[in-house]
């Protein structure tokens, strides 16, 4: 039976309630034991307002594009739920984790994603022209001409040109492959874009165009982003709400200058001090912040805080090491898992 979807505000165009993700490894061959469950995504929570960008930044394998997926419910999320609404009328409020088949197939015109590898993500055996075709063909009734001439408005939105349609993927640049992600995203109208590190396998130059275009879109069709990156230069840029997230939690929620300004976890502080600032002389004067030890594994974390291990304060203290830090409200708009919020280190 599906549960009635949370109230939400209009102003609330996506809300993620206690997601969490297991993946159970099967046993194995050898002894016949379980091979224990990889902790992906461990009680993740966060709104997104509508037109805004929410920023989903942390190290490698820390549960980022996991969260997305089961946002998007490209994967099946263990728990929780995901509350979505297209235009705030509660007619239109959908739990995504319990939407049927038919339900779903409607919703995802309205929620569209951009994948990291932007090669990886198109058919090679398709021109450019049908990739996008598709998806109107798929999902709608237009005719052939009307598809055609969507093909090439979603081109010209993306800075291509309607020959471009002709031709296949592997004829484009890196950046010129990532438009062509984008304008396929764009092709339904959706009001909800998952950017999983869009321009994380783009030179420097290449990124600052796609940034540019991104931000463009949104301001014209009042776009709402989450935005995956590890990169903090990234998510300042682009970003007006950020979420660290390490070993599958949420560790910090803030607004991105206030984040920046005022880092509370350690594990925010490490990155912050590492992300230069264009400033020479102040960026003399900040201290950078070296993290010891490796990430622990997701199969067996450590009790209480799982940042711990590689915490100065966190070794030292019982209470790291025994009770698990809740996401609590500091002041309104910025909250942190941490014990001891107040200690802070000199940026």
């Amino acid at each position: 039976m599906q549960t009635k979807p949370q109230n939400i505000s209009g102003d609330i165009v996506l809300s993620v309630r206690h997601l969490v993700k297991n993946f159970n490894l099967g046993s194995r061959w050898f002894s016949g034991k379980s091979g224990g469950v990889v902790s992906a995504v461990a009680d993740v929570s966060f709104d997104i307002p509508r037109g805004k960008t929410m920023g989903l930044v942390g190290e490698s394998g820390c549960g980022k594009s996991t969260t997305a997926r089961c946002i998007l419910r490209l994967i099946e999320p263990t728990s929780g739920s995901v509350t979505f609404s297209t235009d705030g009328r509660a007619e239109n409020i959908v739990d995504v984790t319990t939407a049927s088949s038919e339900a779903l197939r409607r919703l995802r015109q309205s929620m569209q994603i951009v994948f990291q590898d932007p090669f990886a993500s198109l058919n090679p055996r398709m021109t450019v022209g049908d990739t996008i075709e598709e998806m109107l063909l798929v999902n709608t009734d237009m005719d052939r001409t009307s598809r055609t001439t969507r093909v090439v408005e979603l081109l010209d939105l993306v800075g291509l040109e309607s020959m471009h349609a002709k031709r296949f993927p592997h004829e484009f640049s890196g950046g010129q492959r990532q438009r062509i992600g984008v304008a396929r995203a764009l092709a339904l109208n959706p009001s909800f874009i998952v950017c999983d590190e869009p321009v994380s396998a783009l030179d420097v130059s290449i990124q600052a165009q796609v940034l540019n275009l991104l931000a463009e879109l949104q301001e014209n069709f009042s776009l709402t982003y989450l935005f995956i990156t590890h990169d903090l230069a990234v998510v300042r840029q682009v970003c007006d709400d950020v979420a660290v997230m390490y070993l599958g939690k949420i560790v910090e929620q803030s607004p991105v200058e206030k984040l920046f300004a005022e880092p509370m976890h350690p594990y925010t502080q490490a990155l912050v001090s590492a992300a230069p600032i264009p400033n020479p002389a102040k960026q003399r004067e900040r201290t950078r912040i070296l993290l010891e030890g490796d990430v622990p594994s997701p199969i067996n974390p450590p009790d209480g805080c799982r940042f711990q291990s590689r915490c100065p304060i966190g070794k030292a203290e019982v209470k790291c090491r025994s009770v698990e830090p809740r996401l609590i409200d500091v002041d309104g708009v910025h909250q942190v898992a941490c014990h001891f919020p107040e200690v802070r280190s000199v940026l």
